[in-house]
């Protein structure tokens, strides 16, 4: 499998900013094959992100979805939308969702459904709170969370990848160890062995949270990382490329 290493810039970057970005970002990337790159930006930069990558071996996703194609769902973005732009991929159930816009595990849920049945990658996002892990619940949280968003498409997992972002990570500049990574993608690896024995792992475990130039190589020189979900540091250009070719 090829490792995937993918820029969430969240709300960030206007429609200048992003060409801009793009323009610089592909002069680093002279081998993209040699690894899977994605790069996310806001709902507002898919159309020229789209065209600007066009060709480029880049791959173009977004940070959210709706479940349902059209209808009366007032700033939603239905996966047809995203898919004419050129969207390979969306993220689904980033904490940021989960606990600033009180997206629940049901909705969650229909969204990596939607996504399954309408032929886009989710990448679903897991993780724990800081009170969560002191309490030792990291993997029963964790546990929790994919066995809910994953009803119902448990023969699928082929199709998803699923990053695990500690919230206590995330933004904060303190990342997870890689050894703590480790424990969490090896328990995430047996339990999708679980939910579908016939997936040979095809699904990708990316690491999220604090992901820096400075330690990527450490996470991606372990077997266990499939790749990484970078958020603030990939919003410079020359810094995302260093963490796609750091390893």
């Amino acid at each position: 499998m090829r490792r995937l290493i993918a820029a969430n810039w969240k709300m960030n970057k206007t429609v200048s900013e992003t060409e801009d970005y793009i323009k610089k970002f592909l002069k680093f990337v002279e081998h993209p094959e040699s690894r899977e790159i994605l790069i996310c930006p806001p709902f507002t930069s898919l159309y020229v992100a789209s065209k600007l990558l066009q060709g480029s071996g880049v791959k173009l996703g977004a940070q959210n979805c709706f479940y349902k194609d059209s209808g009366a769902y007032t700033g939603e973005i239905s996966i047809p939308m995203l898919k004419e732009l050129g969207c390979e991929y969306v993220i689904v159930g980033h904490s940021e969702r989960r606990h600033i816009f009180g997206e629940n595990d049901e909705l969650i849920n229909k969204k990596v459904v939607a996504c399954v049945e309408k032929g886009i990658r989710p990448i679903l996002c897991v993780g724990e709170k800081k009170e969560e892990r002191e309490a030792g619940l990291t993997f029963k949280v964790v546990e929790t969370q994919i066995r809910l968003a994953l009803s119902g498409v448990e023969e699928h997992t082929d199709k998803i990848d699923i990053a695990y972002e500690p919230v206590w990570a995330i933004g904060t500049g303190i990342p997870a160890t890689p050894e703590d990574a480790v424990e969490v993608h090896t328990f995430i690896r047996n339990l999708l062995n679980e939910l579908n024995p016939k997936n040979q792992r095809k699904t990708r475990i990316l690491y999220g949270g604090s992901v820096k130039p400075e330690n990527a190589a450490e996470f991606m020189k372990h077997e266990a990382i499939n790749g990484l979900l970078v958020g603030t540091a990939s919003l410079d250009p020359e810094s995302f490329a260093k963490i796609v070719y750091s390893f």
